[in-house]
Parts: structure tokens; C-alpha cells; sequence
């Protein structure tokens, strides 16, 4: 997979995107956000950072994303 070149409103976009789609199957992830060591270097990645969470949110994660490879 070739690497993310986006641009910073676009990654922050990204984050609010996926936010906005786990909040609508009851998941959050409270440490999502843009990884801000991403904009450091000229050669980086813009990153969006997922963060941790609690084995429940896994479970759930987990649990959205197997229904939908299902489909």
C-alpha cells in the first residue's frame, strides 16, 4: 500500500470521520485523534492515532467490524 500523503485537514478529517462511524455502533474511542509526531518531518505520514481502550470496546469493535465483513 503506497504511503498516506494527506494533508492536515485531511487526516484531522479522517479522525472526526471514523469518530462520527464508531460513535454510531456505541463505540468510542476516547485517546482518537491526529498523531501529531506525524507533522514533524517532511518525509512522515500523516497518522491517525486510535489510542487505547478498554477490553469491552474491543470486544465491540471487534464484534461491528466482523458483522460488516459478513456483509
Amino acid at each position: 500500500m503506497p504511503l498516506d500523503r494527506s494533508l492536515p485537514d485531511d487526516v484531522h478529517e479522517s479522525a472526526e470521520e471514523l469518530r462520527t462511524a464508531l460513535k454510531d455502533h456505541g463505540i468510542t474511542l476516547p485517546s482518537l485523534g491526529v498523531d501529531l509526531p506525524g507533522f514533524a518531518g517532511v518525509y512522515s505520514v500523516s497518522l491517525v492515532a486510535l489510542g487505547n481502550c478498554n477490553a469491552a470496546t474491543a470486544h465491540r469493535l471487534a464484534e461491528v467490524l466482523r458483522k460488516a465483513a459478513a456483509r
